[in-house]
């Protein structure tokens, strides 16, 4: 069994006393795959190590997040831009737009948004989408861009199942991590409405932890509390949640 891991920031300052030991902890548990999300430029030295480091496992994206979208943001898309032509990246990510800490920042972030899905066109990439409190703002930016070209996974996925399945209908994935198992996260209410090949893992580690450990440092190797509460909600053993959503992650990233 395989687990795959599609979203976690293990570059994180909150590991760097037992990086290492807690990326084996999640390889011991059959955690294998780690895909690794981009934020801004002043990470990138950091994720080129934990590839250096884990180069079976460490699978890098390049991208901008919209909180780090700010008066620099044209310097930072530069700065994606150059990496995406330099050397291989599996996702540009993650990218979206973010009204819960900013709204000031909105038309910036639109804009780096729709630029960076138009890079991943340009590179025949996925997209990782953020996006808090702004599904409207999410959607009226993806309508403008549909397209085949346009795919990608709407990491940790917190809407309703009316936009689910908006967000599949623009090709999305949806990333389904730590909140499925909290009790007031909703869309454990829903998602077995949705079929399992249209849901990846994910962690975004060191953040948003699964029950028990809720309000902790999160890891990669609490996905297997993911994958239980997958398993209860659709009625299949952990293995084969394991086994579609891992085929699931290598569609979209083709590795």
């Amino acid at each position: 069994m395989i687990i795959t891991d599609t979203h976690t920031h293990l570059y994180s300052e909150a590991f760097d006393k037992d990086r290492g030991a807690m990326i084996n902890r999640a390889l011991e548990a059959n955690v294998k795959r780690f895909f690794i999300p981009a934020i801004d430029s002043s990470y990138t030295k950091a994720m080129l190590q934990l590839e250096t480091d884990f180069p079976e496992h460490i699978f890098l994206m390049m991208g901008l997040h919209p909180t780090h979208v700010k008066d620099n943001y044209l310097d930072e898309l530069n700065h994606v831009e150059g990496m995406l032509a330099k050397r291989k990246f599996y996702a540009v990510g993650e990218i979206g737009i973010d009204l819960y800490w900013d709204t000031s920042t909105l038309e910036i972030q639109k804009k780096a948004f729709k630029h960076q899905i138009q890079l991943a066109k340009q590179y025949k990439l996925p997209i990782v989408i953020h996006c808090r409190e702004a599904f409207d703002e999410i959607f009226e930016v993806l309508e403008s861009e549909k397209s085949e070209d346009l795919f990608g996974i709407f990491h940790c996925f917190t809407g309703t199942l009316e936009q689910a399945q908006k967000a599949l209908s623009y090709n999305m994935k949806l990333g389904i991590g730590g909140v499925v198992t909290f009790k007031n996260g909703k869309i454990d209410q829903f998602i077995n409405h949705i079929d399992l090949r249209h849901i990846v893992l994910e962690t975004d580690s060191p953040y948003l932890a699964p029950k028990p450990y809720r309000g902790k440092r999160n890891e990669s190797l609490y996905i297997n509390k993911v994958i239980e509460k997958l398993s209860e909600l659709y009625k299949l053993s952990e293995e084969k949640i394991a086994e579609i959503t891992t085929q699931n992650s290598k569609d979209i990233f083709k590795i």
